[in-house]
């Protein structure tokens, strides 16, 4: 039994696995920056210890990731050379807006994925999008505690708009949220949840 011929073969990406290039092109901090490697992983992307900001006690893998910030062209040339005609893949929430409350996007942010689907077009390959791959703008955290509040679903409809608008000749393939079950088993990661005695 073979697959069907409109079966889509490929891999997958998160912006914040692979990406890397954290404060460049006018990028903002999300929440999946700040989980740290090593044994304080699991208490942080389960909010229960609260992270915020980056200190010198704990190494950050998101920051660097893969590199794929400055190496997406060989990356995807070598994605190509697999024989993957779909790509799975994320747009990272602040390097489109780097607060989540702009009104108007980041262009560096923009020009960057447009660069990643000129590639993805060069090869062939179908790019499949998820807009919200456990990343969170730590403003709207701090602001509004994160999915906790309704005022998150303004700032990702505007996401949603900006994205749908300026990628619509690229991208037809859209996923809305990776793992919506994340925010039970792993809150902050999943939605930016922070569990604090009072609330918070």
């Amino acid at each position: 039994m073979g697959f069907p011929k409109d079966f889509l073969w490929g891999g997958a990406t998160a912006a914040n696995q692979c990406e890397g290039g954290y404060k460049e092109g006018g990028r903002g901090l999300a929440n999946v920056d700040l989980c740290p490697a090593g044994p304080d992983r699991n208490a942080v992307i389960t909010g229960r210890k609260k992270m915020l900001d980056f200190d010198g006690e704990h190494s950050y893998p998101a920051q660097t990731a893969v590199d794929m910030y400055h190496h997406y062209k060989e990356d995807i040339r070598l994605f190509a050379g697999m024989g993957f005609s779909v790509y799975r893949m994320s747009i990272a929430w602040t390097r489109i807006f780097p607060t989540g409350e702009e009104t108007e996007p980041c262009e560096d942010g923009l020009r960057f994925y447009e660069s990643m689907f000129e590639e993805c077009r060069k090869y062939g390959i179908r790019p499949l999008v998820t807009i919200s791959h456990f990343d969170c703008p730590v403003h709207l955290i701090r602001e509004y505690g994160g999915w906790r509040s309704r005022k998150m679903i303004g700032c990702y409809l505007r996401l949603c708009e900006v994205l749908f608008t300026r990628f619509r000749d690229y991208v037809t393939l859209w996923l809305t949220f990776n793992e919506i079950n994340m925010i039970l088993h792993a809150p902050f990661m999943g939605a930016g949840l922070c569990f604090e005695e009072g609330g918070g």
